[in-house]
């Protein structure tokens, strides 16, 4: 399941009790339509991912490298099969809250050869505050690379913003480097399903006590996904003629 909005986001838009769970499915699925919706029309992500990409240089102006997507952060570069010190590089814009379009080399230097950037690549408006603290942590045993159930001690507690319940449907999570998709939550177990090192990462093992961070999406995407997946709850047919223009303004324009 892929989705920006988590499933109790969508039953909280459409005040659902929470003993009505009969249409969960296909609120699950209108939540995926509704992400990919957005994401296909504005040709951006915006749940982060972790890549690799290779990259042509503009012979015209090798200083600068025009980024074929939006850059959250930048893990590391290569150029030739030179690694370069981030610190010589100048993120345009220079707003560690906003994704980098252009990368420029500072001091005279060019790119040559052959670029490799690896990153976390999608969209947000406010990166730095992206991942929330969970306010749990991974239960008393080491979670193996192999394992999808996670062991908390409260899946149903409070976050870092006093959001209830912490854990939800749909979520992206993080534990350490890797990210993990949430995609059931045993309340009376107190366990997470998960699918392991997703969105690029890799499934690693995790000591107990290994705090667990959920990320959430820009709040604007947010509720476009909201709202356009309770259209197509209420829609007949696709959603492209009333959804397009506004969804067209948030278009990625850069290569």
């Amino acid at each position: 399941m892929y989705s920006i909005a988590s499933l109790h986001e969508f039953r909280r838009h459409l005040q659902l009790t929470e003993s009505d769970t009969d249409a969960d499915n296909d609120l699950r699925q209108a939540l995926e339509k509704a992400s990919h919706l957005i994401e296909s029309l504005t040709q951006r992500r915006y749940c982060p991912a972790l890549e690799t990409r290779r990259l042509t240089i503009d012979a015209a102006n090798p200083r600068e490298l025009i980024l074929p997507d939006d850059l959250l952060e930048l893990i590391s570069i290569a150029s030739d099969g030179r690694n370069l010190s981030k610190d010589a590089l100048r993120r345009i814009p220079n707003r560690p809250d906003l994704p980098a379009s252009v990368l420029i080399l500072s001091g005279g230097e060019v790119f040559s050869g052959e670029l490799s950037v690896t990153g976390i690549w999608g969209w947000h408006d406010r990166w730095t505050q992206a991942w929330r603290k969970s306010g749990d942590t991974l239960g008393d045993l080491e979670l193996d690379p192999d394992a999808t159930w996670i062991t908390v001690d409260d899946v149903d507690g409070k976050d870092q913003d006093g959001v209830s319940p912490r854990f939800q449907v749909g979520q992206l999570l993080r534990m350490e480097s890797e990210y993990l998709r949430l995609i059931a939550v045993d309340r009376e177990g107190n366990r997470l399903g998960s699918q392991r090192g997703v969105n690029g990462t890799e499934a690693v093992s995790h000591a107990a006590g290994t705090p667990i961070e959920t990320y959430r999406a820009a709040s604007a995407i947010r509720d476009l996904c909201l709202r356009y997946a309770e259209l197509l709850i209420n829609s007949a047919g696709l959603l492209e003629d009333e959804t397009s223009p506004a969804l067209k303004r948030l278009r990625r324009l850069t290569a």
